[in-house]
């Protein structure tokens, strides 16, 4: 991950480490692959990576060999099909098949976007979305389509929606919560006596809660009053309408139970979404907040004309704020080099169809936030996110610029111009 050229950070002693280096064709560290294993799988692996040694030892280039470069990696890459085959076949899972309802909580556009993924892998699958739109639900059980959110995208015929939580609820697998996070509260208080206290939530929702500071796998248990409510947070680099035009995407679900990670990734993977796991809660959610916020300042660098070198640096000095302060909450740095972190961080802050872009965007051409948000019919998390952040930042003694910055555009009490020369004006420090 990029690191940081603006402001001194309070390095972690290191501990001298002893290096021994091996010989290549001595010692070969295990082909590592995302995604969840087991010994069988593992074992597989190996067993294959050793009837290849002979063969990739005979095939090793020789100088200036064109031909032999070709035949090595086409060897390479026939091995890593194998093994995935070979993993297929020992990883095949039943939670499809003994999955019968789930539930998606909101219907916006990436809560049915997920609908549409879950709800196209099996045709007898209930899907129900839980709206408080009459227009909307009329829409998708009549129609077979989101009005206001996916106009273009027909949805699959076994999505249903509802407006009572109890019929939504009702006999549910799975539970996806979309509501966006500063109304997950309220919402879930409403509809707390019908959820069952084993139903499993995954979490869309990116942000924290403002006046709280709370994220997803703390606001969920704790308003539903059950600490063990079973939580999975999914996240990384992906818009709802890509999903829906089933172009390549991969993700990475969250959670400390590794066997409903494991389940989920099962639920939701698919020729077009690939699925990754993690431990890693804090990481994933903590990145999933903080790049909305970096998107915004991406944006005002965009709709300030200041240039690609001014947009990597700022992306790289947010990439390392990011890292200070995930980090310092207990998130493992590999996290933030993954999907949830640099991958999600890069689709939002360089691409148009990122709403928190484009809010930055607009602040950056001059135009005022009350306009812009009122012009809006989706949330850009990082608009509110951004105070939440800064309060987090003081709570663990981190200093973060750019973030603190786009935190005082959004109030008003700075411009984007003088944000950039504050900023540019910083002492010239180590890069840590």
């Amino acid at each position: 991950m990029a690191t940081a050229t603006f402001l001194p950070h309070t390095p972690t002693p290191r501990h001298r480490l002893a290096v021994a280096i091996h010989s290549p064709s001595r010692h070969r560290p295990p082909p590592v692959f995302s995604g969840s294993t087991d010994d069988g799988a593992l074992s597989a692996a190996a067993e294959e990576e050793k009837a290849d040694a002979g063969e990739e030892a005979a095939s090793a280039p020789r100088a200036g060999g064109g031909k032999e470069r070709r035949r090595v990696v086409r060897k390479a890459w026939e091995k890593l099909v194998r093994w995935s085959r070979s993993w297929r076949r020992r990883n095949r899972s039943d939670v499809l098949e003994t999955t019968r309802k789930v539930v998606v909580l909101g219907g916006g556009s990436f809560g049915t976007a997920m609908a549409a993924q879950v709800a196209a892998k099996k045709a007898d699958l209930e899907v129900s979305m839980l709206l408080r739109d009459d227009l909307v639900c009329r829409s998708i059980n009549h129609g077979h389509v989101n009005c206001k959110y996916l106009p273009d995208h027909r949805l699959p015929e076994n999505i249903t929606a509802t407006t009572s939580a109890s019929d939504a609820l009702a006999g549910a697998d799975f539970c996806f919560h979309a509501v966006p996070v500063q109304f997950s509260s309220s919402f879930l208080e409403n509809i707390s006596t019908h959820v069952d206290p084993k139903l499993p939530f995954i979490s869309l929702s990116k942000g924290l809660e403002l006046n709280t500071l709370r994220t997803m796998s703390q606001i969920i248990p704790q308003t539903l009053g059950n600490p063990r409510q079973p939580f999975i947070v999914l996240s990384g680099p992906s818009f709802a309408v890509e999903l829906m035009n089933k172009l390549p995407t991969a993700m990475v679900v969250a959670s400390k139970d590794k066997k409903l990670a494991a389940a989920v990734q099962q639920l939701l993977a698919s020729p077009n979404l690939r699925i990754s796991t993690s431990s890693d809660v804090t990481g994933v959610e903590i990145a999933g907040a903080l790049k909305n916020v970096l998107a915004i300042a991406a944006g005002i660098v965009e709709g300030m004309h200041l240039g690609n070198n001014c947009m990597a640096a700022l992306v790289a000095q947010g990439c390392s704020e990011i890292r200070w302060l995930a980090t310092k909450m207990g998130a493992k740095p590999t996290t933030l080099a993954g999907l949830s972190g640099s991958g999600d961080i890069m689709l939002t802050c360089f691409v148009n169809l990122s709403r928190n872009r484009n809010v930055g965007l607009r602040l950056g051409s001059g135009e005022k936030l009350d306009k812009i948000m009122n012009s809006m019919n989706q949330v850009a998390e990082g608009v509110s996110t951004a105070g939440a952040v800064i309060a987090l930042a003081q709570k663990y003694h981190v200093k973060m610029p750019v973030l603190t910055a786009v935190a005082r555009i959004i109030d008003n009490e700075l411009t984007p111009k003088r944000a950039v020369m504050e900023l540019m004006n910083l002492p010239q420090v180590e890069e840590v």
